[in-house]
């Protein structure tokens, strides 16, 4: 009778150790399925992203306008990315951007509003003297190079200068225009931007390295770009890097704004 007690004990003790075993997950399955978890999320906000960016760069008409979405989605890259790093204004969703890839003769400088979806102007913008002629084709953060800079700058403070009513703007990418400021490289009217100028010389007119544009835009560009938003000015022929064009962190918080779109969107569609 012992020895039938002492069986049943230890098959029940058995079968309660086989029981628990199969329900512990191994450590290295645990750590696998994490990282899949892990990789799914970055991938759904990834796929947020491009959802998010397409739907401005359709809603704005940009395409129409000449600026190329991969333009387009690095400038916004850098734009949540120096946001989340504070550099930007919390009030301000606005984009600007200068593609030097084109001829001076093509409105080349885009301002777009993230938040509303919306080009708020397309016009010509100047190159540096040095930089080319009619393209741009040279670069430089050296002063006295009367070039341009490429990269991510940051507005500041609007002044009264020998050209009237200009922005100042902080480069953001070390070796590329971090000497902006000290170049005294700022956004500024000039007469040499405009269609006289095209028709007289086959192209614009060239600054000390400056984005200068049309005299009598100043005043709209500088007020609505002014206080602390990003100019992003384009070049794909240089080797150009910058730490603001990770994507999968600007992902991350452009990914909420998204998510909170298509739940609204959802919302209207329900008529809730």
């Amino acid at each position: 009778m012992r020895r039938y007690l002492l069986g049943i004990t230890a098959f029940i003790v058995l079968t309660i150790a086989l029981t628990t075993i199969s329900w512990v997950p191994m450590a290295g399955n645990t750590t696998k399925h994490d990282s899949l978890a892990k990789a799914d999320t970055v991938a759904a906000k990834e796929s947020l992203y491009q959802t998010y960016l397409k739907r401005i760069y359709n809603t704005a008409h940009l395409a129409e306008t000449g600026l190329r979405l991969n333009v387009f989605e690095m400038a916004v890259t850098g734009f949540y990315n120096l946001k989340k790093s504070g550099k930007l204004s919390s009030d301000k969703s606005v984009v600007t951007i200068a593609d030097m890839d084109l001829n001076s003769t093509r409105k080349r400088l885009w301002i777009v509003d993230l938040e509303n979806g919306t080009l708020l102007l397309n016009t010509w913008v100047a190159h540096g003297q040095r930089s080319g002629d009619d393209k741009a084709i040279n670069f430089s953060n050296t002063s006295d190079s009367h070039q341009s800079s490429l990269g991510f700058y940051v507005t500041g403070e609007i002044y009264t200068g020998q050209h009237g009513r200009s922005l100042r703007l902080d480069g953001m990418d070390e070796g590329f225009n971090s000497n902006a400021r000290s170049r005294d490289i700022v956004v500024h009217g000039a007469s040499y931007v405009s269609a006289g100028t095209i028709k007289a010389l086959g192209r614009l007119g060239r600054s000390h390295g400056c984005p200068a544009i049309a005299p009598e835009l100043t005043n709209k560009v500088i007020n609505t770009i002014g206080g602390k938003t990003l100019l992003f000015i384009n070049s794909s022929d240089k080797g150009y890097t910058s730490k603001y064009l990770d994507e999968q962190s600007a992902a991350s918080l452009a990914a909420g704004t998204e998510e909170a779109l298509l739940s609204q969107d959802t919302v209207d569609s329900l008529n809730i």
